[in-house]
């Protein structure tokens, strides 16, 4: 018989975390969820909503508004606390602001005891994983960032659309920065096994150019978004279920997460969007793809662009 559950700490019950919590209930992906936020009245008010819904769920989840002693027997430890980017602001721009939060939920967090697995979802996400590595002193395979997951999500999304075909049968990857650098991997793109380079080169109604504008509309999708609600919350809620999900069944998926790099891709020292396996023990593997000369630039621009935002921050050397 199973002697524990699976617990599972939301911290943050902004538009994100709220959006996770019920796509988490609707996928009866936890035993136990708890709500954290220093807007009490929210939370509360967030778990009394959600446990109205348990009839219609899948499976019975228990969820409750708490505190930072829950996190002691926790699994895993989801961050979507911090400020908003707001319109005309990118996500570096939230670099100070949110680690300085990040600071202070990590030591409490730690503090409990907890050994589980940190998720992070908050912007800039690639630079707060790495403050939430430095902060926590756990080992850098449990400190994963959503990285380029939506983006890659989007990417999929909007070349399905373009090719008329299910969007869960297209392989292609973001990479990189969450952000304004990320690339596209053009080179390993393929539906069912044929590369996108060939199919449209076969067929007059494909071309490149289209190709260069769903990237585009990917890269930028962020901004269309915020310019039209506000904020962008259930794709990068899902995003964030798939990613719980992956962890906490054990299913070694390959994500584009936001992990560290020791020497991949040529460069060290950094939490960036790559694909990896993901597991009941955090990330397993690094996929290191073989990218083209023009791939492999605009990647390590990309990671030259967060070091140069880390650097005064961390106080890095290299």
């Amino acid at each position: 018989m199973k002697s524990r559950v699976n617990r599972v700490i939301l911290i943050g019950t902004g538009a994100v975390g709220s959006s996770y919590a019920f796509a988490m209930l609707n996928q009866g992906v936890a035993e136990e969820l708890v709500l954290i936020d220093l807007n009490k009245e929210k939370s509360e008010g967030d778990a009394m909503d959600l446990n109205h819904g348990m009839p219609f769920a899948p499976s019975p989840t228990k969820i409750w508004f708490g505190d930072y002693s829950d996190c002691e027997h926790a699994d895993l430890v989801v961050l979507c606390a911090g400020a908003n980017q707001k319109p005309g602001e990118t996500r570096l721009d939230l670099v100070e602001k949110n680690t300085k939060i990040f600071k202070a939920i990590v030591e409490d967090v730690m503090a409990s005891g907890f050994d589980g697995i940190f998720l992070v979802a908050t912007n800039p996400v690639d630079i707060l994983t790495y403050a939430v590595w430095k902060f926590s002193g756990l080992p850098k395979e449990r400190v994963i960032g959503s990285g380029t997951i939506l983006d890659t999500a989007r990417f999929r999304f909007l070349l399905g659309d373009y090719f008329n075909v299910d969007t869960r049968n297209v392989h292609a990857y973001i990479i990189g920065e969450h952000g304004d650098t990320e690339l596209p991997v053009w080179s390993h793109a393929d539906i069912g096994g044929k590369l996108i380079s060939k199919m449209i080169k076969e067929k007059e109604q494909y071309s490149q150019k289209d190709l260069d504008n769903i990237f585009l509309n990917v890269r930028d999708a962020a901004y269309h978004i915020i310019e039209r609600k506000g904020a962008t919350y259930y794709g990068i809620a899902m995003g964030l279920v798939r990613l719980t999900k992956a962890i906490l069944q054990n299913q070694n998926s390959i994500l584009t997460v936001s992990t560290y790099l020791s020497g991949e891709y040529g460069h060290r020292d950094l939490f960036i969007g790559v694909p990896a396996i993901v597991n009941r023990y955090g990330i397993r593997e690094i996929i290191e793809l073989e990218l083209s000369e023009d791939e492999q630039s605009r990647f390590s621009h990309s990671v030259d662009v967060l070091k140069d935002i880390m650097t005064p921050v961390f106080n890095q050397k290299s």
